[in-house]
């Protein structure tokens, strides 16, 4: 990317990088050297021209999600914020009200 003076790079997180949930330990852990990661590429590359947005997310209606009954963002709807706050310049999209009230939590 550096030789093309730059790009972008997307990274799906998860709203438990933030916090931890008792029964996702692990999960919560590696989420949250995730989100660290993203803000650590987010400053290593900037003088490369090399734009990094985090887009923590609470629960997609994935697979890996179907046993819960929370509501849930559409996969499409997840990838739409993300390409538009990416387009808008924005270092972090927050894709659901329960991310959002996190976030607000912290």
């Amino acid at each position: 990317m550096a030789k093309n003076g730059g790009g972008a790079i997307v990274n799906l997180l998860s709203s438990v990088s933030w916090v931890a949930v008792p029964s996702g330990g692990t999960y919560s852990a590696s989420k949250a050297a995730a989100w660290a990661l993203t803000n650590w590429l987010r400053t290593a590359l900037s003088e490369q021209g090399t734009q990094v947005v985090g887009v923590p997310a609470g629960p997609v209606d994935t697979d890996m999600a179907r046993e819960l009954t929370l509501p849930k963002v559409t996969p499409l709807d997840v990838v739409r914020q993300a390409l538009s706050g990416m387009e808008a310049g924005r270092d972090e999209v927050l894709t659901d009200e329960m991310t959002r009230r996190v976030k607000v939590g912290l």
